[in-house]
This record gives C-alpha cells, sequence and structure tokens, in this order.
C-alpha cells in the first residue's frame, strides 16, 4: 500500500515574516485553525514554540469539541514549520511540514504537506480542512 499524503497550497497577501508568525502565535491560531463547517468561535490554543515544544489545538462545534496535538519538528523561521499531527482523523506518525517562500512583496506561497492518513476519505476531508484553514489564515490578514 503506497503512504497517503496531500498537498495544498495557498498565496497569502501578507509578508513572510507575518505568515509564518501566525503559525506560532496562540491568538492568531485560535482565529484560523477552525472546523471550517460549523465552528462556533475561536478555538482554545496553546504552545511552546520551540523544536520537540508541544501544542494543543481544540475545535468548537455547537456539539462537541475536536482535539488537535502536536510536536514541533522544525522550526526555521519565515521559511519552514514541521509537526507531528495528532487528530480523531490522521495516524499517530503523521507529520505536516509548511513551506513558506516569497511570492512578490508583501505575498507568501504556502505550501503545506501531511503525510500518513487512516484512509483516502480521512486524507480528503483533511484536503477540506486545511484548504478552508488556509482559507481562514488569508481572511486573517484581508481584515488586518
Amino acid at each position: 500500500m503506497t503512504e497517503l499524503e496531500l498537498t495544498v497550497n495557498r498565496k497569502i497577501a501578507a509578508s513572510r515574516d507575518k505568515v509564518f508568525d501566525a503559525w506560532l502565535s496562540p491568538t492568531m491560531l485560535a482565529q484560523f485553525m477552525r472546523i471550517p463547517t460549523d465552528s462556533t468561535g475561536p478555538s482554545r490554543v496553546e504552545n511552546d514554540p520551540v523544536k520537540g515544544g508541544r501544542f494543543s489545538i481544540v475545535m468548537l462545534t455547537p456539539d462537541r469539541e475536536v482535539p488537535h496535538a502536536g510536536t514541533y519538528l522544525e522550526i526555521d523561521p519565515h521559511s519552514r514549520l514541521s509537526f507531528t499531527w495528532e487528530s480523531p482523523h490522521s495516524l499517530d506518525d503523521s507529520v505536516v511540514t509548511i513551506d513558506f517562500a516569497e511570492a512578490g512583496p508583501d505575498s507568501t506561497e504556502i505550501t503545506l504537506k501531511q503525510v500518513k492518513f487512516r484512509s483516502e476519505q480521512a486524507r480528503d476531508g483533511h484536503i477540506k480542512g486545511w484548504t478552508a484553514i488556509l482559507g481562514g489564515l488569508e481572511q486573517s490578514f484581508a481584515h488586518a
């Protein structure tokens, strides 16, 4: 069986420094790391943004809380972020890697890759989730 993986790309109208820093800021993470369909507001976020540090993101819906957690594997300021991703629909050793590239003045190209899923359905759900999350990140800069 081949390993299931996904890649999601998005161009964000903000500097690479600002976009990268948003992924380490609990305040920013709470705003854009949400369930796309029925989120009831900001997620609850705790993080220790150092290599080997842990994070916890609890996404809220009207009827349940969806916990996500992980460990930072690589923090290369303003160019790459890598972390384990522990969620109800991914395998325990799933890893997310995000590359940040300058796409022009005040524009950043994000390439998010995730590996290891329980099923194609779980992977497809994560594609929708990450696409919506990157859209939420883009919106947070549009309203800044």
